[in-house]
């Protein structure tokens, strides 16, 4: 967020603190901690909120769903490839299910007045900023398949390669697998599941590029630690002293 401001942007330090009782019985019931920048951002966003409130202007709409699937992707973790696999088979069927053997997604997804889809007008030249035609885009479709494209990229890390060709090869994926859904869509005129197309291209680009690398055994034995694991912490720890020793003793060469 940092970046978003000048270096001369006059930035203050707040903290929001509550207690209950008194001496040594006091206990904190909240302590946060923020800053001018916080503030900044807190009247954009409500700028943005009352906006789609009053309105429910699609602009408005992208913009809460965006952060939503943005939030949803950094929040929500994956340990390893196999049980991404298993999460994107399992809901691959479930969205084939709902769309073509009910309609009940498409009805949820048209009725329901939430940002939890991105909407696409499909008559923006006609009517600008007015249009009232529109394709979506279910915020599901967004944040599954990107948090597996997250697990990828941290696996390319953990090759220390310097390289992330896992990354951008199952981004470039999505990006064919959604192509390939509105190419479908406006082909045959009917909603269609974006996982349908999403699916096989996030789990089947990356796996032929591990086959040609000879690397899929890495691929699926690869497995994060819980960040909270004892074990883990007291890992990273020595991994960081080590690094940090290693620093040292290059300076003195």
């Amino acid at each position: 967020m940092s970046k978003f401001f000048p270096a001369n942007f006059p930035n203050r330090q707040y903290q929001l603190l509550f207690t209950q009782g008194s001496g040594e019985n006091k206990e904190e019931i909240i302590n946060y901690e923020f800053d001018t920048k916080d503030l900044v951002c807190l009247g954009l966003s409500s700028i943005v909120g009352v906006w789609y409130l009053l309105r429910k202007h699609w602009i408005a709409n992208n913009l809460f769903g965006l952060a939503f699937s943005l939030n949803g992707v950094e929040l929500l973790h994956l340990n390893n490839v196999s049980t991404g696999c298993i999460l994107l088979g399992g809901l691959f069927i479930y969205d084939i299910f709902w769309v073509f053997g009910t309609n009940v997604m498409v009805t949820v997804a048209r009725s329901f007045e939430a940002p939890i889809k991105l909407v696409f007008p499909q008559d923006l030249l006609e009517k600008g900023l007015e249009a009232d035609n529109f394709a979506m885009l279910g915020l599901g479709d967004i944040v599954i398949p990107g948090i597996f494209i997250a697990l990828l990229l941290r696996f390319d890390i953990s090759l220390k390669k310097n390289t992330h060709t896992y990354f951008y090869t199952s981004f470039a994926a999505y990006i064919f697998g959604l192509g390939l859904t509105i190419f479908i869509m406006h082909i045959f005129k009917h909603a269609q599941p974006a996982l349908l197309y999403l699916v096989p291209a996030c789990i089947g680009f990356p796996v032929l590029v591990a086959l040609a690398k000879g690397e899929v055994t890495e691929m699926f034995s690869y497995e994060e630690s819980d960040p909270k694991d004892p074990a883990a912490v007291a890992e990273s720890k020595e991994g960081a002293e080590a690094s940090a020793s290693e620093g040292l003793e290059k300076k003195e060469k």
